[in-house]
C-alpha cells in the first residue's frame, strides 16, 4: 500500500513540470488522481477536467467532478501558474491581468471550492506551489514574485481560518527547478549555456532541483505524517537562498 491509497486527489497544471511529476507520484502512492489543466496531461492512471483555473465555474467543476468520481476530496495541489519577463514599469495591464488571474485567483478559485467540500468530509490537505520569488525577488519578474507572495498569505489565511474544519493548508517553495519555465529564462540571456551553468554554480548542493524533488516532498504533506503540519513553506531550493548575498 502506498502512503496516499485511495485518496481522492486534484491538481491542477500537471500537464508538465512540477505538476506532471507530482500527478505520476500520487498515482504510484495509491492515490486516485484528477488532473485539472488547460492542456491534456500524459499521465497514466488520471481522469483530465478541462480547466482554466483563473475562472471560478472551472475551479468549480474540477473539485465536483473529483467528488462525484470520488465521494470526497482529499488533497488539494496547486500547482498552475503562469510567469512574464518584465519589471513593474514595463508590465501590461494584460500581463498583470494573466498572471494575477492564474497564480493567485486561480489558487484561491480552487481552494474555495476545495475547502467548501472537504470541510463537509473530515477535512484535508491543501498543498500551494509557491516560490523562493516570493520571499527574495528575481529580477524583472515583478508580478510573478508578487503573485507568489500572495499565494504564501492566503496559504496560512487558510491554515488559521480553517483549520478547524479539518484543512491543512501548506506551501512548498521552489527554486529553480529543471522545467520549461526555467529554461524560458534562460534562453532570454545572452548565452543560455553559461546562464545554466552560473545558476548551477549559485547552488551549495551543485545541481538545479529536479520536479521529483518537489513531489517527493507533496507526498509527504499530503499523507497522514504530517498531519501536525499547517500554514508552513517549506523552501527546496538546494540551499540557494539559505546562504549570504557575499561571496564565500
Amino acid at each position: 500500500m502506498g502512503a496516499l491509497d485511495g485518496r481522492s486527489v486534484v491538481v491542477t497544471g500537471a500537464s508538465s513540470g512540477i505538476g506532471e511529476a507530482i500527478a505520476s507520484r500520487f498515482v504510484s502512492e495509491g492515490a486516485l488522481v484528477v488532473i485539472g489543466s488547460r492542456s491534456e496531461p500524459d499521465v497514466a492512471g488520471t481522469t483530465w477536467v478541462p480547466t482554466d483555473v483563473a475562472h471560478p465555474s472551472e475551479a468549480d467543476a474540477l473539485i465536483a467532478a473529483a467528488v462525484e468520481d470520488h465521494g470526497r476530496l482529499d488533497v488539494l495541489v496547486n500547482n498552475a501558474g503562469v510567469q512574464v519577463l518584465n519589471t513593474l514599469a514595463d508590465t501590461t495591464d494584460g500581463e498583470f491581468d494573466h498572471v494575477m488571474g492564474v497564480n493567485v485567483r486561480g489558487v484561491f478559485n480552487c481552494c474555495r471550492a476545495a475547502i467548501r467540500r472537504m470541510r463537509h468530509h473530515g477535512g484535508g490537505s491543501i498543498i500551494n506551489i509557491g516560490s523562493v520569488a516570493g520571499e527574495a525577488a528575481d529580477h524583472s519578474m515583478a508580478v510573478y514574485n508578487a503573485s507568489k507572495g500572495a499565494v504564501h498569505a492566503l496559504t496560512r489565511s487558510i491554515a488559521i481560518d480553517h483549520g478547524g474544519d479539518g484543512v491543512r493548508c501548506n506551501a512548498i517553495a521552489p527554486g529553480w527547478i529543471a522545467t520549461a519555465l526555467a529554461e524560458v529564462v534562460f534562453e532570454e540571456s545572452d548565452d543560455p549555456a553559461a546562464a545554466r551553468a552560473a545558476a548551477v554554480e549559485r547552488h551549495p548542493v551543485g545541481r538545479l532541483g529536479t520536479p521529483e524533488d518537489v513531489a517527493n516532498l507533496a507526498v509527504w504533506l499530503a499523507s497522514d505524517e504530517s498531519s501536525f503540519v499547517s500554514g508552513s513553506l517549506f523552501t527546496i531550493d538546494g540551499g540557494l537562498t539559505a546562504q549570504s548575498p557575499i561571496g564565500g
